[in-house]
């Protein structure tokens, strides 16, 4: 059963202690991107049969796998897709960054220019369930940047094709090229290349344990959106809130993954007590209740806390994916929200919306790196540059200011070069 803890009873590091999930595998992941350096589309093959099941002939998704996968989903399904995509279109196109020009200084032209960048690489995950949703939060952002080839990776199943559902969500967000591979070794593909895998500039995109480390080992070689752990929900609840739903929302989460946290913040200790009961009641009605009792026994928690102002407080410092405001007046208490993923306002927004249909990004920071870090959007997808004109009478009339600041540093190289157009000594 889901403990229920006093906030300020214990020590505050024992209620907000993140479960520990690390697992170490540093050491497989590095010999696995050698592997692939090395041996390329051998190595690919000889992995994806090990984890996989499968030894595939040929790794890109061809035009008939395509076409029979979109025959096999159901037309109700596709529909969904599609608004869904629609709905994630509409709200990231409001990123968008324009260049920009200044221009106010006598012959001074300073600017700023956004550029896409020209090779991502998708990781889509296709363990204890398929993520098709994934695939439109990950594609369409980029899309809108105007990245000109999308690679995605995704692994395959044991007959050798992929989930015709991510297969379909593919072919809607208008992804190029699909290959079957998926684990640490589809991120070697994507970062190095192989024969048949093209390098990319960028990898995004979640993944298991090994997919995370073969990320971070791959950063500098390639650019990465984040290091994603398991999937966690924070709900923060007054005395208005449905313990039937909060429970039903918080198995939501549990059943991703036995990694995942599901965590309730309330003042109300009735309430507290009757999501405990619902979460009994409910989990037997789960099709993975296993998944969903193991992440709640092991990383589930509700807290008591004196205020709704303490429970956002307690929200904050845990920093979660998705942080819900199931309270009576929720944009009230909005700005009070610091670090979070992304945000629930009030009984009738579950995590679920944002997950499919709602629009904004469901691919988000874990593990408490929402204190710095956002959800994927368009930004993660651009790249910028500075650029700076300055006529010879505008460079003259700081070159000195120039030299000097320079020579403040030591850098005598720096003052010549701002005064060897004026200074025929030099």
């Amino acid at each position: 059963m889901i403990p229920i803890c006093r906030y300020g009873e214990v020590p505050n590091e024992t209620i907000l202690a993140r479960r520990d999930t690390a697992f170490n595998v540093q050491a497989p992941v590095a010999a696995i991107l050698a592997d692939v350096i090395a041996r390329g589309d051998a190595a690919l093959r000889d992995y994806t049969e090990r984890f996989d099941g499968v030894r595939p002939k040929r790794f890109e998704v061809s035009e008939a796998e395509f076409e029979e996968a979109l025959a096999s989903v159901s037309p109700a399904f596709l529909a969904v897709l599609k608004e869904a995509a629609a709905n994630i279109r509409a709200y990231h196109e409001k990123q968008k960054r324009e260049s920009f020009v200044m221009a106010e200084r006598e012959g001074v032209v300073l600017g700023m220019k956004y550029t896409p960048i020209e090779k991502v690489g998708l990781y889509v995950p296709n363990g204890t369930a398929p993520y098709p949703s994934t695939v439109l939060m990950d594609a369409i952002p980029a899309k809108i940047a105007g990245c000109p080839e999308l690679i995605m990776v995704t692994p395959p199943s044991p007959d050798g094709r992929v989930d015709p559902g991510i297969l379909a969500a593919a072919r809607v967000a208008g992804i190029d090229r699909v290959f079957k591979v998926g684990g640490a070794q589809a991120i070697a593909a994507l970062a190095y290349g192989t024969e048949s895998i093209p390098a990319v500039y960028k990898i995004v995109g979640p993944g298991n344990a090994y997919v995370a480390e073969a990320k971070k080992q791959v950063f500098g070689r390639v650019a990465i959106d984040v290091v994603a752990g398991p999937s966690e929900v924070l709900l923060v609840a007054d005395e208005s809130a449905d313990a039937r739903v909060l429970a039903a929302d918080m198995l939501a989460q549990a059943e991703h993954d036995k990694n995942s946290a599901a965590i309730l913040v309330t003042d109300c200790l009735a309430l507290a007590e009757g999501v405990q009961r619902e979460i009994e009641r409910q989990l037997p009605l789960l099709p993975r209740e296993e998944i969903a009792r193991a992440s709640i026994e092991h990383n589930g928690r509700i807290i008591l806390a004196q205020s709704i102002a303490q429970a956002i407080e307690i929200g904050n410092e845990i920093a979660p994916e998705h942080f819900g405001l199931c309270v009576r007046e929720p944009f009230s208490w909005l700005d009070r929200v610091q670090s979070a993923g992304s945000i629930f306002l009030g009984h009738n927004a579950p995590e679920a919306l944002g997950d499919y249909l709602a629009g904004p990004n469901h691919t988000l920071p874990t593990g408490g790196i929402a204190k710095f870090a956002s959800p994927l959007g368009v930004d993660d997808f651009m790249k910028k540059s500075q650029f700076s004109y300055y006529s010879r009478e505008a460079l003259e009339a700081v070159s000195e200011k120039i030299a000097l600041f320079a020579r403040a540093e030591g850098l005598e190289g720096h003052a010549r070069s701002a005064r060897v157009r004026f200074d025929e000594t030099i």
